[in-house]
């Protein structure tokens, strides 16, 4: 199989992606601190959606809960399986977190709107990982999650 199936673009590919997505880890949430921003107000809606939403925060040492949730300093601390990250991050930071992404075998990976990495999207694909990018979860969970 080649790993670019595990590129997504389709519509439908995006559907089944958000529809099986039922714990989110959140790399580069924001807190509460920063709610007009979509690093806070995307996790924020799914979290009122019903998705379990596992924060993963880049900066804020000193947070320990964002939306009520315990925060994670890596994907690989977090205990359990995730369904998908949701990376809220600029493209060029990308890299630094592929190594915990790729160990955390999450089953999906999503680059929020304006957010492209290829080769970031490469690496995952060939390890099995499926990838939206430059898409906002938010919009395709209003359009998909029910």
């Amino acid at each position: 199989m080649s790993y670019e199936q595990n590129l997504i673009r389709d519509e439908e590919g995006i559907r089944e992606v958000v529809r099986t997505s039922k714990r989110v880890a959140v790399l580069g949430i924001k807190t509460e601190q920063q709610s007009g921003q979509p690093a806070f107000y995307v996790p924020q809606y799914l979290a009122q959606a019903g998705v379990d939403v596992v924060p993963v925060p880049v900066y804020y040492p000193d947070v320990t809960h964002i939306l009520g949730r315990p925060v994670f300093r890596r994907l690989v601390d977090i205990p359990g399986e995730v369904d998908l990250v949701d990376v809220f991050r600029r493209p060029q930071d990308i890299d630094q977190h592929l190594e915990d992404i790729l160990a955390k075998k999450p089953r999906a990976v999503w680059f929020q709107s304006g957010i492209r990495n290829d080769a970031a999207a490469e690496r995952l694909a060939k390890a099995g990982i499926q990838v939206v990018q430059d898409r906002c979860l938010m919009v395709d969970h209003r359009r998909y999650g029910h």
